[in-house]
């Protein structure tokens, strides 16, 4: 791939927490990683009623609107419509460096742990668990019932991640961006990325 790490796919499903993805997604952009964009129709909709704003449908026409929401004119950003299965990122010919779902809603977990692709959300997803790439879910809602959890344990025993945005206060936040700042950081850990500088822990003192 022109001697590039292959792209990292992004995918954000209908579940509160929308600041969460838009965050990730400024700072891959920022450290000039190549992203492919998926927002499902839930997630659209969640935009609207949480946060006021309407996402555009058009692939080029979410690009704009995302390159002015994160103010980031670094890295490279494919988006795709949420029903487009004939994408790039619906193929495993299609190589790329894993995958991560940020919100999770737990309908999305469970058409995904069921192998139904009702979207090019779930489709990438399946893929990636096919090839037996990197896929990270970030499940928000709670509390869970058995049968989500029986849905997690289910794409956990497939070679999903399952990474829940749970806060912490040893870092000693100050501010919510610094509480958004340490579940996005911790959740790109598991691919080996350092997003943003984050104080770990560290031992007792």
């Amino acid at each position: 791939m022109d001697g590039q790490r292959p792209p990292l796919v992004l995918a954000i499903s209908g579940a509160s927490g929308q600041p969460l993805a838009e965050r990730a997604l400024q700072l891959l952009l920022n450290a000039g990683e190549r992203v492919d964009l998926v927002t499902s129709r839930g997630a659209m909709l969640v935009w609207q009623a949480e946060l006021g704003l309407r996402l555009p449908v058009e692939p080029d026409q979410q690009e704009q609107f995302w390159r002015e929401r994160t103010g980031s004119t670094t890295g490279q950003l494919c988006c795709h419509r949420w029903n487009d299965q004939a994408a790039s990122i619906a193929s495993g010919s299609y190589r790329t460096r894993g995958m991560v779902i940020l919100p999770a809603s737990m309908g999305c977990v469970g058409r995904i742990a069921s192998g139904v692709a009702t979207d090019l959300l779930e489709r990438a997803a399946d893929v990636h668990l096919k090839e037996s790439r990197p896929l990270v879910i970030c499940p928000r809602e709670t509390p869970w019932n058995l049968i989500h959890l029986r849905n997690l344990t289910a794409l956990a025993e497939a070679g999903a991640r399952i990474a829940p945005p749970v806060p912490a206060w040893y870092h000693q936040p100050r501010t919510l961006e610094e509480m958004v700042d340490f579940l996005v950081v911790r959740i790109f850990d598991g691919l080996g990325d350092d997003l943003a500088p984050l104080r770990r822990w560290s031992g007792s003192r």
